[in-house]
């Protein structure tokens, strides 16, 4: 397997550093507000790619920390007239649920900034002894100046640097670039008591002492958004590597971006949507579907039409796999010669679709060859295949579907499952003895409920379709 590692700005074939097992950290979301759809593509690529990576027989431990703690916290704290931590676990628990709509697994673990304060203040003095941290007024800074390999992630030189996103400018640090570890408290702000005084963490110390703490110092992979390359992930590169003098991770993987139609998304720009409002309109089946169908590397355009287009596209999955559910309902017996003879051009699609996924996480062409699994299936099972046939194509189909985790099974209720057969029954009734109104009214009232129904020749077939 080969993945496209940001550090060397290559593909490079993955070797774990434990055979079989695979430590990951991706960075997770500040929670002060729902989290928008440009978040939600990290999330769900690289729960896309741990999925692949279990499917291929890995044990992989998934690290995606909260960050509970930060000035926007703080600052939607004191203008809904709670506590930060208040504010955090509101957005926490609206994080799940978003989460839980786009088909998102729990992480192995979520850590949280708030229940590792001791293990940072500990990281901090680590490093100050070590000469790569130094106290200013209550503030500790990282010297970037001290860890000479600053800057290899971004591939920036440090005396050309600007002033990033999130970096404190203060005229009396030893370099503009230095960055918080530790931040003096201010009046009305949440804090903690440390050898420097009360306060509490920078941004970026975070995530290098909770993956410290639950994956060890060196891991296999960090993963997250193309706009933490820099400052975040330098920063974490500089702070874990002069701390512990061992490499920090051995391959970065980065998502490209969201635009919102063909444009940067911006609140200014009016273009900002969140996932919760998204979902108003569209299934977390559908967002899903529509992201992964683009390689993670590669910007990706947002609009209405292209998800419409997305949704059609999963739709015609979906009804694949009900086809080949109504005929297995209805099939018998085992393969015959001819279907035998079918076996190892159905099982290509398995072999193809794990190459294209072995080249980089490659789910766009991993879905197209799920598409063309499905008209295989569509050209070569019949009203007359055996049951044999049948469920060898939907297993495969569930297979790699499921690898993806979209085209999930309908969940409909099974008290609802019984009402819809029972009138489907009285309609097939009611058309035996040529009562053709009450058929129709039949039909109506199915077609309220959000079923759609089609008469063939092995009996009437039925679908949710809202």
């Amino acid at each position: 397997m080969k993945i496209y590692n940001t550090l060397t700005r290559q593909k490079e074939t993955f070797i774990p550093l434990e055979e079989n097992k695979i430590k990951m950290y991706v960075c997770g979301p500040t929670v002060y507000n729902f989290f928008h759809i440009g978040n939600a593509r990290p999330f769900m690529i690289f729960d896309a790619f741990r999925n692949y990576m279990e499917y291929r027989g890995y044990e992989v431990t998934y690290v995606q920390n909260f960050t509970d703690v930060d000035d926007k916290i703080i600052k939607r704290a004191n203008e809904e007239g709670i506590s930060p931590i208040e504010v955090a676990e509101k957005y926490i628990a609206e994080y799940f649920k978003d989460a839980d709509a786009l088909g998102i697994k729990r992480a192995t673990v979520h850590p949280r900034v708030t229940e590792n304060i001791e293990n940072i203040i500990t990281f901090i003095e680590d490093l100050i002894s070590k000469g790569f941290a130094y106290e200013l007024n209550g503030d500790v800074y990282f010297n970037s100046q001290a860890y000479k390999e600053y800057g290899k992630l971004s591939k920036q030189n440090l005396e050309e640097l600007n002033l990033g996103a999130r970096i404190d400018v203060n005229d009396e640090k030893k370099h503009p670039i230095d960055f918080a570890l530790w931040k003096a408290k201010k009046e009305g702000e949440i804090g903690w008591q440390s050898p420097w005084g009360e306060g509490r963490p920078g941004w970026h110390i975070e995530c290098s002492v909770m993956s410290a703490r639950y994956l060890g110092d060196t891991i296999d992979i960090h993963a997250g958004g193309q706009d933490l390359i820099f400052p975040h992930h330098e920063n974490e590169i500089a702070q874990s590597e002069a701390r512990s003098g061992k490499q920090f991770a051995r391959y970065w993987m980065h998502n490209g971006y969201i635009n919102v139609d063909n444009q940067k998304m911006s609140k200014s720009l009016g273009n900002f949507f969140t996932v919760r409002d998204i979902l108003s309109e569209f299934s977390g089946q559908v967002i899903r579907f529509f992201l992964l169908s683009a390689h993670y590397r590669n910007p990706v355009n947002f609009s209405k039409e292209l998800i419409l287009q997305a949704k059609a596209g999963m739709e015609r999955l979906a009804n694949s796999k009900e086809r080949l559910v109504f005929t297995i309902s209805h099939a018998k017996g085992q393969m015959n010669e001819s279907e035998l003879e079918l076996v190892s051009a159905l099982e290509n699609h398995r072999d193809r679709f794990i190459e294209a996924m072995d080249d980089d996480i490659n789910t766009a062409d991993a879905i197209s060859i799920i598409f063309e699994l499905a008209r295989f299936s569509n050209t070569n099972v019949t009203e007359n295949s055996s049951l044999e046939w049948a469920e060898k194509n939907l297993s495969l189909f569930n297979e790699l579907t499921g690898v993806l985790n979209i085209i999930k099974a309908e969940d409909t209720d099974s008290n609802d499952n019984e009402q819809i057969e029972k009138l489907i029954k009285d309609r097939v009734e009611a058309k035996k003895n040529k009562d053709f109104a009450l058929a129709d009214a039949i039909r109506d009232e199915l077609k309220s409920m959000g079923i759609e129904i089609e008469d063939t020749r092995q009996g009437t077939k039925w679908k949710k379709v809202n």
